[in-house]
């Protein structure tokens, strides 16, 4: 997943975009009520957006949205850009009206934050906000996906349905990591955490992810992605042999700064050759250690190779 395209499916629901009729006149769009029908709520989500020189906010649109007939039928939501033609407008007011809507949203369970591609914002620029309150008023979530770190807290999580968690940024907090790996998620089965660089605010060291060397962490976690890092090398050296490696069917490393002293690691390692899948897509690894890697199977992804010898490397998404 990456920020070059919007989100055309998530939580095993297609995306499609959510507007107001383009034919309707200036006061319906913009003084009086939206018209649009929603699609099939067992196959589709909507995602709300505003256009960089669009003349109703967010909150509008939504408030539209939620007049649909059907509307509480309702079961993902894709929050797209709600800044307009302004990079540094935080969305406390989005979060301020999904929570106020949680009663007419009463079967929401699939939600994606900051679906803003590249030409909208990029992924650095987000400014993302205090999320808690939109978790408490939604605890049922079985999918939640966040796209930027800049300002982003989670506060204390407890979702105890939650199966599939991606938190995606140029350049993630310790904060935020600490957040996601002490919170309350008995049932999650999918993680990707996109550490970023300290380019563009990253503050995480390979100590804020020991709890997830356990297999114990998350009970049911089957695909790990601890990626877009600086750091990867370390990364790959913590998990080569860690108990969870057990447990997971996909490792996912893929995005960062990863050489051959990582690389090494994970070919030493007879845990990694149990996975259904090894991603160390975008990497630096020499000609000589992609042969012994390639070597171990299919299961391993190695494209997206970078000149190793390159003195500048840099993780897939930064800025």
């Amino acid at each position: 997943m990456t920020n070059s395209e919007h989100l055309t499916e998530f939580g095993g629901f297609a995306v499609t975009a959510w507007a107001p009729k383009p034919e309707a006149s200036a006061k319906e769009r913009y003084g009086g009520p939206f018209v649009h029908a929603l699609g099939d709520p067992a196959t589709t989500i909507h995602r709300i957006s505003t256009d960089y020189d669009s003349e109703p906010s967010w909150t509008d649109l939504f408030r539209a949205f939620l007049a649909q007939s059907g509307v509480e039928h309702t079961q993902g939501l894709v929050v797209g850009a709600w800044q307009g033609d302004d990079s540094e407008t935080t969305p406390g007011e989005v979060i301020e009206a999904l929570v106020a809507a949680r009663e007419k949203l009463p079967r929401l369970r699939v939600l994606f934050f900051g679906d803003i591609v590249m030409e909208e914002n990029e992924v650095s620029w987000i400014q993302q906000g205090d999320l808690s309150p939109l978790l408490s008023a939604y605890p049922h979530l079985t999918h939640l996906g966040i796209r930027g770190g800049e300002g982003l807290s989670l506060g204390t999580v407890r979702l105890p349905e939650l199966r599939e968690l991606i938190v995606q940024a140029g350049g993630l907090s310790a904060e935020v990591v600490r957040e996601v790996l002490s919170a309350e998620l008995p049932n999650l089965e999918h993680l990707e955490l996109y550490l970023g660089t300290d380019n563009y605010g990253a503050t995480s060291a390979p100590d804020d992810l020991t709890p997830l060397l356990s297999a114990e962490r998350f009970p049911k976690l089957n695909y790990l992605g601890v990626k877009n890092s600086d750091y990867q090398d370390a990364i790959a050296q913590m998990f080569a042999h860690a108990p969870v490696l057990e447990r997971l069917e996909v490792l996912d490393l893929s995005m960062g700064v990863l050489t051959d002293e990582g690389g090494a690691a994970l070919l030493g390692s007879q845990s990694v050759r149990r996975l259904k899948k090894l991603d160390l897509s975008h990497h630096f690894l020499s000609e000589g250690l992609l042969v012994q890697l390639r070597a171990l199977g299919d299961f391993v992804d190695l494209g997206d190779a970078q000149d190793p010898d390159d003195e500048w490397r840099f993780v897939a998404l930064g800025e």
